[in-house]
């Protein structure tokens, strides 16, 4: 991936002949150490003007020709999100940018990039190149502008309109990011994804828009055949209107969200094999519509899933687990090192831990704590929830072997992921992910909108599961 897909970056040395200025970044505290940086006059308009390096605070600095530097607060953070506002804030123009010890090049890369971000222009008039502000690229900051590239791929993706991603859709663009980079993609549909897929099948019935499944295969070029395998699956409900037990208005209003499982992985699958990782990578993507129709799956039915496992539909608004537990059966066939989900599955979830932290079940407390680790480390941060047992007769159905909701009204979150547990091969280190996958408002690098939370936090942790090498930043 070349720096130069940024609009908000340039490759080091590409500006030369154009005015540059710096952007410097300080500690509280440091005020005396920038006279040598930013001229005596600078400082003592920075003295004057009250600044005092708090974290995120931003001054311009002014000069003969207009604004002539920048200094930045940094207080004691190292996030990303520090530098999130750097990309609004300051002047067009190329800028660079000096570090303290301890913040890395590829924190603030990726901070000045997430802080860039525009949604997907649908007859939107675009802002110029030329009149954005425009970061160097500093030595080492590279890796950060490949993170940020698979962020904004989840970010566009869900902030697609519905009538623009639907099913096809979200397979063919998960084709589109694959394929180039060397990945083997297989899109199922019709009748071999019915026989194959037979709950995603009966998701799918009411909606005119065909669902599909995404199989994709890669390996990286150090993997050989005793390699690590990394199996991802991903809900991509690209419409979820609830079915017969439909939702109000007001909560069918963000359900382009609900393929933000999808976008998840395939944003992660894309980051993994840019990398280069020496491992083998599945990737399956459900891809959806839950709609209304005479076709329509009813509260009541019974369908066998691919396990053998039949199933009473309890809700229909439930169907994110009907996606994801062939998928997960499928993905088990191949006997893992581990498996990954990620769904925006659960109300539960966010009425217990919010819009910020993603919900982190696990089979495996070795692999739970090492996400938890790296998420705490790389500020991308989740919780875990516990895989209760005392809740599994929740899930009884007098007809069937399961119902795909829970008898009582408490712990959704905790009995959905009880529900997926149900199609994970014994022995298969598994973590499940239950997302928001939207910022509700606008943040310092958190632009309202879409979101891939947990994404840093997986790719980091899976380095230690599976114990394979980033090469690209040693």
């Amino acid at each position: 991936m070349s720096v130069e897909g940024f609009p908000c970056l340039l490759p080091a040395g590409r500006s030369r002949r154009a005015r540059m200025r710096t952007v410097h970044v300080i500690r509280q505290g440091d005020g005396d150490d920038l006279t040598p940086r930013i001229g005596e006059s600078g400082a003592a308009f920075l003295r004057d003007s009250g600044f005092g390096g708090r974290a995120g605070e931003l001054a311009l600095v002014p000069g003969s020709n207009g604004v002539a530097a920048a200094v930045l607060g940094a207080g004691d953070r190292t996030d990303p999100f520090l530098f999130g506002g750097l990309a609004k804030a300051l002047p067009p123009g190329p800028w660079t940018i000096a570090l303290p010890d301890g913040l890395a090049p590829a924190t603030a890369v990726l901070g000045f990039c997430l802080g860039a971000y525009r949604m997907p222009a649908f007859g939107r008039k675009m802002e110029d190149a030329a009149d954005i502000a425009r970061l160097v690229v500093p030595a080492g900051g590279a890796a950060g502008a490949e993170v940020a590239w698979a962020i904004r791929l989840g970010r566009d993706l869900i902030n697609t309109p519905p009538n623009l991603m639907g099913p096809t859709e979200l397979a063919r663009a998960a084709r589109r990011v694959l394929e180039p980079l060397g990945a083997e993609v297989r899109i199922v549909k019709g009748r071999d994804l019915a026989q194959a897929y037979p709950t995603i099948a009966h998701v799918g019935a009411g909606s005119a828009r065909a669902p599909r499944v995404v199989m994709a295969r890669w390996r990286g070029t150090q993997a050989g055949d005793d390699a690590p395998l990394l199996s991802l699956v991903g809900k991509g409900v690209c419409f979820d209107t609830g079915g017969y037990d439909i939702k109000p208005a007001s909560s069918m209003l963000r359900m382009k969200k609900d393929m933000g499982g999808a976008a998840l992985m395939l944003a992660l699958a894309q980051l993994i094999v840019t990398r280069d990782l020496p491992l083998r990578l599945e990737l399956r993507l459900g891809c959806v519509e839950n709609s209304v129709s005479g076709a329509a799956m009813r509260p009541s039915d019974v369908v066998t899933t691919r396990s053998g496992l039949t199933v009473e539909i309890g809700n229909t608004d439930a169907e994110g687990r009907l996606v994801l537990c062939d998928l997960l059966a499928e993905a088990c066939e191949m006997s893992p090192d581990l498996l990954v989900d990620a769904a925006t599955l659960t109300g539960a979830a966010r009425v217990a831990l919010g819009p910020d932290l993603p919900a982190l079940f696990s089979t495996d407390d070795g692999v739970a704590d090492m996400i938890l680790q790296a998420g705490r480390a790389c500020d991308d941060p989740l919780w875990r929830l516990p895989l209760w047992d005392g809740y599994g007769d929740w899930l009884r159905s007098p007809v069937a072997d399961l119902n795909n909701v829970s008898a009582k009204p408490m712990a959704g979150a905790i009995t959905a992921a009880l529900f997926l547990r149900n199609f994970v091969k014994t022995g298969v280190r598994w973590a499940h992910i239950d997302t928001y996958a939207w910022n509700d408002n606008y943040r310092s690098g958190r632009p309202e909108g879409g979101e891939t939370p947990a994404l840093r936090a997986l790719y980091a942790s899976l380095l230690r599961i599976l114990n394979v090498a980033d090469r690209q930043q040693q």
